[in-house]
């Protein structure tokens, strides 16, 4: 267990934004703010727009409307805005020079756009787009890079009222047509390609290869990013990004109801075709809005940047979130480790970020350089750190916050998905927070962890739900209701349940502990992945690893576990794979401790760097994985299939508690 623990200054809390909004309201703290913020979220949630100078174009009667149940909520009644005013025509009549966008290449290339740039460009984007037949209530799919033209496409997307369809730019053709069919999508944006580890990384071929199977497809927008091949074998009309964006136009947006779609997007789902989640242009806004605000503490001379890719929800989130407060945002366009371990910490230089989001699995690669190296780059610009997407192990997060920021910033590791269209969870920068921790419940957000039985319990692990609607809660699951309603609301009647394992300790701190599909029961006792994989984590060999809960004659489960090598030349595998079962056992006990160990090359994981635990535990049975379209590297699943499967692969294995042996089977 780790010591760390962030302890905020007098003055970092009395300059923070969150601080400033508390007081407003004649509120001392943030435990005083969390508590009125779920006592009525219909104060909090109008105190924000208030606060964060969101105006509609048309006020709201009612700030929350439940008459069609808990399950389908309708906020700001009556108002109309758009997005793209709030976000991009506010700062642009109020500063045109300021900087909106910077944009840096792994080649090292640089661009910027000023507010006034780009609303121009975006005013030209929404008319050629109206030119093509595109308008309100039409589904856009945008295959982008981190690049400056997906911003402009997000907000000429939502400008006309049409429906952002985003799609990671490293998805292969079946995950596109699966996604493209689902949602009816009409025209895509997409780049010829992109460069990540020095190499060209074609997109339009891939999405050529889809068609066929997206039929109501007409239009294809085609951005010259790396110098590739723009030929279609197809009968959609091809268009350039130039050509789109050739005529000069104001910037025109489409007003429309605060619960008017801006955005479908799609979640992995643990069988069958993946889910469309849909957001809204009133509900994202502000959600997200009021995270970038209070929890990363931005304000408009700041400087946001999260190694993100368009396809998952961060990137509309950063896009959105930091427009609408006015800061300036960073594209980063590439692998963040090339040419070498320093590169992240040289964009932050080079950049001046104030606001750092990254991945636990990013950090945890990173962890083996040479800190006096990255304390030759000057980082004092950053002022809050962001992490959401996996849990952390506490060698890796104390490392990021201790060895490389000398503990004078916050680690903001909140948690949420795609579906919440934000956070559940969040530290915020002017409290105490443990280690890995996630403060507690974010702004607004009325959760909790129960048992089985729906009862709220402390100090054991138990399942996360939310007691009341937020904003940005997705308004369904995109034509298919009833499966809506399964996921997130027949586990509980009446309370979302999440599918996240989740603990509240003595102290009111807040984990999640992994899915709750994922939990093992070993000998009678629920165990939480995260928790094997952060003391397996601990092993300086390790980079990374997953446990996963197989069928057990005695146990009912038992533990096994796979991890890669930090270095793979140099690391012997017996003698790691046994110290590895001997850490667990020491640190959770030892009827915990893995029955079978396997080195692998590399986990299986989500675009998103979320481990794919199912997928590896369906390989290492030999069974059925499911759905894999938004899975980034789906080949590792087939090799922990062979290693598990291989004759010669070298396993560690105990039996009941006797000494362990090493068996080759």
């Amino acid at each position: 267990m780790s010591d760390y623990r962030w302890m905020p200054t007098p003055d970092y809390i009395e300059k923070a934004r969150v601080t400033r909004f508390a007081r407003a309201h004649g509120l001392r703290d943030i435990d005083e703010l969390r508590n009125r913020s779920v006592a009525d979220p219909a104060w909090y949630w109008s105190a924000v727009l208030d606060d964060l100078g969101i105006e509609f174009a048309t006020p709201h009667t009612a700030v929350l409307d439940l008459s069609r149940g808990i399950e389908h909520p309708d906020w700001f009644t009556g108002a109309e805005l758009n997005v793209t005013d709030a976000c991009l025509r506010r700062w642009r009549d109020a500063g045109p020079d300021r900087i909106a966008v910077r944009h840096e290449a792994e080649d090292g290339t640089t661009r910027t756009l000023t507010f006034g740039e780009l609303a121009a460009q975006v005013g030209a984007a929404v008319a050629g787009l109206k030119r093509l037949g595109i308008g309100r209530g039409d589904a856009v799919g945008l295959y982008l890079p981190m690049i400056p033209e997906a911003v402009v496409a997000v907000y000429a997307v939502a400008a006309l009222g049409a429906v952002l369809v985003p799609l990671f730019s490293g998805f292969a053709a079946a995950a596109i047509a699966s996604r493209l069919a689902d949602a009816d999508v009409k025209a895509v944006v997409v780049a010829d390609g992109t460069v990540r580890r020095g190499r060209t990384v074609a997109m339009l071929p891939q999405l050529a290869t889809a068609l066929p199977d997206c039929p109501g497809v007409e239009h294809l927008i085609v951005i010259d990013n790396v110098g590739g091949a723009t030929d279609v074998d197809s009968e959609v009309t091809v268009t350039s990004w130039s050509e789109l964006t050739a005529t000069p136009a104001g910037l025109v947006t489409e007003q429309v109801p605060a619960m008017h779609p801006l955005m479908l997007g799609h979640t992995p789902g643990t069988t069958g075709r993946p889910e469309g989640a849909g957001h809204t242009h009133a509900g994202f806004l502000v959600k997200t809005a009021s995270e970038v605000a209070y929890s990363f503490d931005m304000n408009s001379d700041g400087v946001f940047c999260w190694i993100t890719d368009m396809g998952w929800i961060m990137g509309p989130l950063s896009i959105i979130g930091t427009h609408a407060n006015g800061a300036a945002l960073v594209l980063y366009e590439g692998s963040p480790d090339i040419p070498d371990d320093y590169r992240l910490w040289d964009l932050v230089e080079r950049h001046r970020i104030s606001m750092l989001g990254v991945s636990p699995t990013l950090i945890r690669t990173l962890k083996g350089s040479d800190l006096d190296r990255i304390h030759e780059r000057d980082l004092s610009s950053v002022h809050v750190l962001g992490s959401t997407g996996e849990p952390w192990d506490p060698d890796s997060y104390d490392w990021l916050a201790r060895n490389v920021f000398g503990e004078r910033v916050p680690v903001i590791n909140f948690s949420g998905g795609t579906e919440v269209g934000g956070s559940f969870l969040a530290p915020y920068p002017v409290e105490p927070i443990r280690s890995c921790s996630l403060g507690g419940p974010s702004l607004g957000m009325d959760v909790d962890v129960v048992d089985d039985d729906g009862r709220s319990v402390r100090g054991q692990v138990g399942e996360l739900v939310c007691r009341q609607p937020w904003p940005s809660m997705t308004r369904g699951v995109w034509k298919d209701d009833q499966r809506y309603l399964d996921a997130y609301w027949s586990r509980f009647p009446g309370l979302w349940h999440h599918g996240d394992f989740a603990m509240v300790d003595a102290e009111g701190q807040w984990f999640i502990l992994g899915r709750s599909d994922d939990v093992m029961n070993v000998a009678g006792k629920r165990l939480a992945p995260a928790e094997v994989e952060a003391a397996l984590s601990t092993h300086p060999a390790v980079s990374e690893a997953a446990a996963v809960g197989v069928p057990d004659p005695v146990k009912g489960e038992a533990v096994w576990a796979f991890w890669v090598a930090r270095a793979p030349a140099s690391v012997d595998e017996t003698a790691v794979s046994r110290e590895l079962k001997e850490i667990v056992g020491k640190e959770l006990g030892k009827p915990f401790a893995p029955s079978k160990v396997w080195r692998v090359d590399a986990l299986p994981k989500t675009r998103s760097a979320k481990i794919l635990r199912r997928a590896i535990r369906a390989a290492a049975l030999g069974t059925d994985p499911g759905d894999l379209s938004g899975a980034e590297n789906p080949e590792a699943i087939d090799r922990i299939r062979d290693a598990v499967r291989d004759q010669s692969s070298t396993v560690f294995t105990v039996g009941d508690g006797s000494p362990t042996e090493i068996e080759s089977r």
